[in-house]
């Protein structure tokens, strides 16, 4: 079960995207249904999250803790340099499908990573060989430190409810820790897991599978009218 403490996120189940037609990889969607199915997920995310500060006071103390929110059209330029530089220092990861990095509504970036790179088979464990990767990732939210960071797990529809439930949830928290324990502020990251709740593509053929069985975080910038609360 992912830490609970009070920084830990309470995440609302949120529907996965129906999205229609053929991809060539037979994942049974197409590279725009999978962009719009990650993107769909990722916003759900963002307006389920319930969180573990509670008014004025707990959000504040976020602001003051990253040494301020970032103000007006300041909100836009800083995402997409922060996106710029994940997509020059992580442009090797990228090539062969290991991360991928999407730019979401509200000036929000999203990281994911694929599990079978990131994790041992049937484990939380972080292989050793994604040190590295974590490490350009840990580097770059470290530099954009005025942001928020949604880690969630998901798994495919493989094995049982509750099972891919807890993995989701256990890899999510591996990953949170990395970070962490690279210096990224504590107060900044949260993690859930969604286990099988929310597909981005068909788990009906091993390349949907592997897509799905993956770790995102969603990046969303602290502003002057930032809210932790739903919409």
């Amino acid at each position: 079960m992912t830490r609970l403490n009070a920084r830990t996120l309470v995440l609302s189940g949120v529907a996965a995207a129906l999205i229609s037609g053929c991809a060539a990889d037979g994942s049974g969607l197409t590279e725009t249904g999978r962009g719009a199915a990650i993107g769909t997920t990722a916003g759900a995310a963002t307006g389920a999250i319930i969180g573990s500060l509670s008014g004025d006071a707990g959000k504040g103390a976020l602001i003051g803790a990253v040494g301020g929110a970032l103000i007006g059209t300041m909100v836009g330029s800083y995402m997409e340099e922060q996106k710029r530089d994940f997509e020059r220092q992580l442009a090797p990861e990228i090539a062969s499908g290991v991360i991928r990095v999407q730019k979401l509504p509200d000036n929000q970036l999203l990281v994911g990573m694929t599990g079978a790179t990131a994790f041992e088979v049937d484990s939380d464990r972080l292989q050793p060989s994604f040190y590295s990767t974590l490490d350009k990732i840990s580097a770059i939210v470290s530099k954009y430190g005025k942001t928020q960071l949604a880690v969630s797990g998901h798994t495919d529809s493989t094995g049982s409810a509750d099972y891919n439930q807890t993995l989701s949830e256990r890899r999510a928290a591996s990953v949170e820790y990395y970070l962490e324990r690279s210096g990224v502020l504590p107060q900044r990251i949260y993690s859930s897991g969604y286990g099988m709740s929310q597909p981005i593509a068909s788990n009906a053929t091993e390349d949907g599978r592997r897509l799905n069985r993956r770790v995102d975080i969603l990046i969303m910038p602290i502003t002057q009218g930032w809210s932790t609360t739903p919409a």
